[in-house]
């Protein structure tokens, strides 16, 4: 877990703009589900391809959470990255060919392949939790997932983002989602990203920008 937290400028600049520190005084819990995005053996597993070894640290506290959500009815919506392929094409090329060094493309396309997904074995899921694929970095990009339609179907209004990467694709998850009008909520220790640094950058500018910031025990307390 990373161990940082919103600098007291950030607070006071946040007081002295809107007089409160967070958005969201209050969750509903029927208009609430989490979205836990890439906890995947891509980026959890040491050694893989685009490892992020600070995302095995936060499993705990995701379980601690999704298992008080579930006992509060929040429904759990894990949401892994997936690229189709065939040979050396893919259907992201603008990642593949600019993002990823020449030495791990093929081994990162053949680890994003959509039938290897499977969520993180170190968390514990439920029949009721739903699973669904992304292709890009945010799962509400146009043709990115099913995501959108799944939650309206749902009633859901106010979306927790947990997973990795924080700055990446659960950042580009959660900016997306308020330009949608949905409530957001980044849940800061059970997010992970490459360094304490970048996690907190994303952190602080989400809270003055985009949605509310607080830790999963913040979450529980504030559910209706």
């Amino acid at each position: 877990m990373h161990s940082v937290k919103i600098r007291p400028h950030i607070i006071e600049r946040l007081n002295a703009r809107r007089g409160k520190s967070h958005w969201f005084e209050s969750l509903e819990r029927k208009r609430t589900a989490l979205v836990v995005i890439d906890m995947q053996s891509t980026f959890c597993e040491e050694g893989a391809p685009a490892e992020v070894s600070t995302a095995r640290r936060i499993v705990p506290h995701i379980n601690s959470l999704t298992t008080q959500l579930r006992s509060k009815g929040v429904p759990i919506f894990w949401v892994l990255h997936a690229n189709t392929h065939l040979g050396e094409r893919s259907d992201w090329e603008m990642f593949f060919n600019h993002v990823v060094a020449d030495d791990i493309r093929i081994q990162t396309m053949q680890s994003l392949m959509p039938g290897k997904q499977r969520v993180w074995p170190e968390l514990v899921t439920s029949p009721e939790d739903v699973i669904l694929l992304k292709n890009r970095y945010s799962a509400f990009t146009s043709g990115s997932s099913a995501l959108e339609p799944m939650l309206r179907n749902y009633g859901i209004d106010t979306i927790l983002i947990a997973g990795t990467k924080t700055n990446v694709c659960c950042e580009s998850t959660g900016r997306d989602a308020m330009m949608l009008d949905f409530k957001v909520v980044m849940v800061s220790d059970c997010c992970a990203a490459l360094s304490d640094e970048e996690h907190l950058a994303t952190l602080e500018t989400f809270i003055q920008q985009f949605g509310d910031v607080m830790t999963w025990q913040d979450v529980i307390d504030r559910l209706d």
